[in-house]
């Protein structure tokens, strides 16, 4: 087995490539070490995999870019809240973002010791997530509303604890973004006006369970410009100056997180320049306030490091319509119908034969039911395999099943190693909670 020059296909660098193996002809798809076809035959299709080294490299990457300043890097949670990817982050002193209460029991499931490092974001959280976040003794408190604050401080007081506060506050930046991921304007449901602000923060003050530590912003998900972090820092910087003369000890600016990732191309060999330029967008508006930066990066982290590798079952032509019928589906991975995003899709064997333009559909009985459509591959064969790349954040989170289809399975590879961190459903798993 050697390696070989990269294939005109897209590939992410250095965790899939492609492989000659032995006399085979033609080249394989790899994550890491192994053979993703080798992994099929074992594990049936469709499955999940994932890369720990490039988890482990991207998250090393952020705390390198952010190592001029005191910050403190929470993943978040929402993007993949499989217990294994927690469990590796946690080894590698990483903190998390979580937006429920179920989140923050995976995070406490995986390594405890990760509470005091844990931030609580989200609009909605009720009386019990808001207990058992003040039992487990987290970092900080995103608060979203004037209900919120008073809820928080009632059930301070009925535990007897203090808690730590931030508002996450409204900026009105408006970023590049599909609408339904755009968080920063004031006609979204999240957080406070800025302008209203500082008399939030003078009732919280005045409660003697809640203690002020830190303002909070996030603008949205997959921006890929840094102009408007940089804008919605300037406006925090400007509120933590006026908060601090108001009396108020800020100690945190927590910036949220939102870094996009280019669907279309492998950014391997330029994240490390894109996270640079982000860096310094956030940075610069806060340099004199001596605060620790919060950061809550997800998809940029897990989002290239994970792929789904699914089966055709097959090939069908309504008139000079072609399609590929997978055995994924909508239900496994429902971005693509969601916000119509653009996942690359990839033979896991390649031969450098004909091509053909086909839309890539799922068995599900939706029309929404795609990968792709009007994708130009190499001409495939039913039983063929295929990986659809940067499948690693919000893949499996917001995977259902619609259809009655059983979850797929998830594993996570380090070098020639596999691990199945989550087993393929079955029928009687669907089941087992009906009466």
């Amino acid at each position: 087995m050697t390696d070989i020059p990269q294939s005109p296909e897209a590939v992410r660098a250095p965790t899939f490539v492609y492989r000659s193996v032995g006399k085979q002809t033609g080249r394989t798809l790899f994550c890491e070490s192994l053979d993703l076809s080798k992994l099929a035959k074992e594990i049936g299709t469709p499955f999940y995999v994932y890369s720990a080294a490039m988890i482990r490299s991207r998250y090393q990457a952020f705390d390198t870019a952010f190592s001029q300043v005191p910050h403190l890097i929470c993943y978040s949670v929402k993007a993949n809240s499989s217990l294994s990817i927690l469990r590796l982050l946690a080894r590698e002193r990483c903190g998390f973002d979580v937006v429920s209460g179920g989140e923050l029991e995976r995070v406490l499931h995986a390594e405890r010791r990760s509470a005091k490092k844990v931030v609580f974001s989200g609009v909605g959280k009720t009386r019990e997530e808001l207990t058992a976040a003040l039992k487990a003794g987290i970092l900080l408190f995103n608060i979203e509303s004037e209900s919120e604050l008073r809820v928080l401080g009632e059930c301070a007081r009925s535990l007897r604890k203090d808690a730590r506060i931030a508002f996450r506050v409204n900026p009105d930046v408006a970023a590049e973004t599909h609408p339904y991921i755009s968080t920063g304007l004031h006609r979204h449901k999240f957080g406070v006006p800025i302008g209203v602000a500082r008399a939030l923060y003078a009732e919280a003050a005045r409660s003697k369970h809640l203690r002020v530590a830190g303002v909070s912003v996030h603008i949205g998900s997959q921006i890929t410009d840094v102009v408007p972090f940089g804008e919605a820092m300037e406006r925090v910087a400007d509120l933590v100056n006026q908060l601090r003369k108001d009396g108020h000890n800020i100690e945190y600016v927590d910036a949220g997180g939102g870094l996009g990732i280019p669907y279309q191309n492998d950014d391997s060999n330029e994240f490390a320049d894109r996270l640079k330029g982000y860096a310094q967008a956030l940075i610069k508006p806060l340099n004199e306030l001596a605060v620790t930066l919060l950061l809550e990066p997800g998809r940029s982290i897990v989002g290239p490091a994970g792929a789904l590798i699914t089966s055709v079952i097959y090939k069908k032509t309504n008139n000079d319509k072609r399609f590929l019928i997978v055995d994924a589906a909508m239900n496994d991975l429902i971005r693509p119908a969601l916000y119509n995003a653009h996942h690359q899709i990839i033979p896991v064997r390649i031969a450098a034969g004909a091509r053909e333009i086909v839309d890539v559909v799922g068995p599900v009985c939706e029309t929404g039911d795609f990968f792709a459509r009007d994708c130009e591959i190499e001409a495939m064969n039913e039983g063929s395999l295929l990986a659809i790349l940067d499948a690693g954040a919000y893949g499996m989170v917001l995977a259902s099943n619609y259809n009655t289809r059983p979850r797929a399975p998830e594993l996570l590879v380090s070098g020639k190693s596999k691990k199945l961190i989550r087993r393929r459903e079955r029928i009687s798993d669907l089941l087992r909670t009906e009466l």
